[in-house]
């Protein structure tokens, strides 16, 4: 079975993100980056489906030349090969351009089944995945927590308020992952200098043949507000501290 992985390198959960003082963008310098959470549930269900049906995968990714790192990641966590598509006129690119990107790599090489997170962690916008399934022309089993795939069917489970999707569709299909779909696996030693051997393609927009077509653009970042201090509640007893809570609720905050 053809497999393919796509991955993200996204901004480590802990670092400190600081906005330009023009307001253009992060400040990246200092930055620790990583695979996209979400992602590594994409990558972690496609070597299971390798496991389990035989096949090989390939990740791809879009991104500058540091985004290698996280390719080699999943290269190390068991994947096979993988396709960097590396361009200036992509970097920050937004949802569609991305999913176009993705799509005219992925047309390149055979495929039945292409995982990617639900979401990627820095700008949150989970429109990749379906974007690219509408240009590959693809039926979509988003925000996965559940999958069983036998022969060129698979079946998902997808969580909605109150309840749970089951969803069946035919191979090849999309596929984003949601937390709970598995837990993933850490790289090996021997998979880390393994993964450094691995075929690694290097691709641009021009022998991709597309175009950097946005249709959409930052217009600015900016930092959230500042909150404001706590208040600690000073009292003799509980029935007094709940008297002062309800006028600072009242008075202060007017919610009540």
């Amino acid at each position: 079975m053809n497999i393919v992985a796509l991955v993200k390198q996204v901004p480590d959960t802990e670092a400190q993100i600081r906005v330009k003082p023009d307001g253009s963008g992060i400040d990246d310098s200092g930055i620790k980056w990583v695979m996209n959470p979400y992602d590594e549930f994409g990558v972690e269900e496609a070597l299971k489906l390798k496991e389990k049906a035989g096949g090989d995968v390939t990740i791809v990714s879009v991104g500058p030349a540091r985004c290698v790192e996280a390719i080699r990641t999943a290269l190390a966590m068991g994947a096979d090969k993988g396709i960097h598509i590396d361009d200036p006129t992509l970097n920050n690119a937004d949802a569609y351009t991305t999913a176009n990107a993705l799509a005219a790599a992925i047309k390149g090489i055979p495929y039945d089944v292409i995982f990617c997170g639900q979401r990627a962690i820095d700008d949150d916008s989970g429109q990749v995945g379906s974007i690219l399934a509408e240009l590959l022309d693809l039926p979509q089993l988003t925000i996965i927590t559940k999958l069983d795939i036998e022969g060129t069917t698979a079946k998902a489970v997808k969580p909605i308020e109150g309840a749970q999707l089951l969803i069946e569709s035919s191979l090849p299909c999309v596929i984003t992952a949601q937390k709970g779909l598995n837990e993933p696996r850490y790289a090996s030693l021997p998979g880390v200098m393994k993964a450094k051997k691995k075929p690694l393609e290097v691709k641009d927009a021009a022998a991709l043949g597309i175009t950097a077509d946005a249709k959409a653009q930052v217009a600015k970042t900016t930092a959230p507000p500042s909150r404001p201090p706590g208040k600690i509640i000073d009292g003799a007893d509980a029935a007094e501290k709940a008297a002062q809570v309800a006028k600072l609720l009242r008075e202060e905050a007017k919610v009540i």
